[in-house]
This record gives structure tokens, C-alpha cells and sequence, in this order.
């Protein structure tokens, strides 16, 4: 009896800590971004924005529940690789670098870039970035494509958009490489500055996931085909990206 007792105790502690990890439950903790328009931000203690409402649609095709919180981009992949957060969700490229960290769901938007600036700055393109002190958020495609193509920049990496466009507004940089979207975004809102050029890659974006949670895996994978499939891939891009062209990829069919 006392045999049977201790058996039964052990399984229920193991099919705890199984629920405790998240393997068996539908609620998704989301790690994202709170000030990366219009890809992920926070408005009215909101997380919205083009990938964060993709997901809720997702997550509404898949009966998935979904927690919401903040982290700068530059720890995001690692706290999904750790389990802190079951997704990551903020315009994430899928780099070959991020795909020995994470394992990423199918494409659902692809990158492009924007060097952005205030006219008097002289900045007109990569070449022209030359000797100046440029702003990325430390870790993004923006910081490496910095790297490599205007080395003789200085480049100044900081946790997240809002603290590059206060330096860029105040003076602190001379010009800044955002994703396009939230680029244009800014010089809406900041009448100073401007989008100098835009630069456009085939890379895609995707949400991130721990390596290993295939289950996981398929069914964003399967909530993307339903969300491009029935148009509101498409609703969710007007709501956010209303300027911006929509991929074949993503034409619903």
C-alpha cells in the first residue's frame, strides 16, 4: 500500500511540474516588445502592433491563450531559448546566427530596412554614413547590416527604439537604421526627421520558439496558413502597414 501511496504522489508531482512547463497548457507566455512600431508596442497597457495582433489571430484559430510581456530585443531569443517566454514576437529576422539559438515557425513578413535622419545631417545612403555616430538596437538585423556595410560608421547600440530616436531627435547620433515600417512610423511622428534611403531583404520574419517545442511549432505553422488563407493576414497589414506593398507569399488565395 504504502508502495502504491508513494508511486501515485510521484506521478502527480511529475504531472505538475509537466503543467508547470508549459508542455500541456494553451496559455503561451509571449515575450515582445513594448515601443517597436508598428511591429510590437505597447499603447494603453496594450502589447499590439502588426506581429503581436498576427498572433492573437493565430492563437484564435489554434484555441490558444496568450500572456503578454515586455523584454529589450537584445535578451528576447535568449529568454525563448531558456523558457521564460514559450514565443517571441517583434519583427524577428530569421538569421542563420538566431537559428542555433532558437527554432523559428514559417515566414510571415520579410525584413527591410531604413536609414533614417535629419536632412542637415548629410545622410542620403550607406556611403554617406561614413565617420558618423549611427544608432541600432544592439542585436538586430539593423545593427549587423550596419556592421557590414558602412564599417566606418560609428556604430551606438542601445536597448530599444525609443532610446535611439530620443538620441537621434536630440542630436546624440546622426542618423539611425530602423526595420522600414517602424522608420516611417517615426518621421510621422518626428517632423525632423526623415527616411533617407530603404534597403530590402529577402529575409523573413518568424516567431521564435524554443528549440525541441515542435508541437508548439505546428500549430503557428498551421495558424499562419489559416491566417493567410482567409484574409486576415491581410486585415491585420492594412491596420499596421497600410503604405507597404503585401508579398505574394501573403495574398490570400
Amino acid at each position: 500500500m504504502k508502495k502504491l501511496m508513494v508511486t501515485a504522489v510521484a506521478a502527480a508531482l511529475v504531472a505538475g511540474l509537466t503543467a508547470c512547463d508549459g508542455a500541456d497548457s494553451d496559455t503561451l507566455r509571449v515575450g515582445t516588445l513594448s515601443d517597436s512600431r508598428p511591429n510590437a508596442y505597447q499603447e494603453n497597457g496594450t502589447y499590439t502592433g502588426f506581429d503581436n495582433e498576427l498572433l492573437r489571430a493565430i492563437a484564435d484559430k489554434e484555441g490558444l491563450k496568450l500572456e503578454f510581456a515586455s523584454s529589450d530585443f537584445s535578451a528576447l531569443l535568449g529568454q525563448v531559448a531558456s523558457g521564460s517566454f514559450d514565443v517571441g514576437s517583434g519583427g524577428i529576422a530569421q538569421t542563420d546566427e538566431r537559428k542555433k539559438t532558437v527554432a523559428f515557425s514559417n515566414p510571415y513578413n520579410y525584413q527591410s530596412l531604413g536609414i533614417e535622419a535629419k536632412p542637415e545631417a548629410g545622410v542620403s545612403d550607406e556611403n554617406s554614413l561614413s565617420g558618423k555616430r549611427v544608432g541600432v538596437v544592439q542585436g538586430t538585423v539593423s545593427d549587423t547590416w550596419l556592421a557590414a556595410n558602412a564599417a566606418a560608421a560609428q556604430a551606438v547600440r542601445f536597448p530599444n527604439d525609443a532610446a535611439v530616436v530620443s538620441a537621434l531627435t536630440s542630436g546624440g547620433i546622426a542618423a539611425a537604421v530602423f526595420d522600414q515600417v517602424s522608420a516611417e512610423d517615426y518621421a510621422k511622428k518626428n517632423p525632423g526627421l526623415k527616411v533617407t534611403k530603404v534597403i530590402t531583404t529577402t529575409i523573413p520574419h518568424g516567431f521564435a520558439v524554443r528549440k525541441g517545442n515542435n508541437e508548439l511549432l505546428a500549430k503557428l505553422n498551421d495558424g499562419i496558413k489559416k491566417v493567410i488563407a482567409d484574409g486576415a493576414w491581410q486585415k491585420v497589414h492594412q491596420r499596421f502597414e497600410p503604405g507597404q506593398p503585401v508579398p505574394a507569399d501573403f495574398k490570400s488565395k
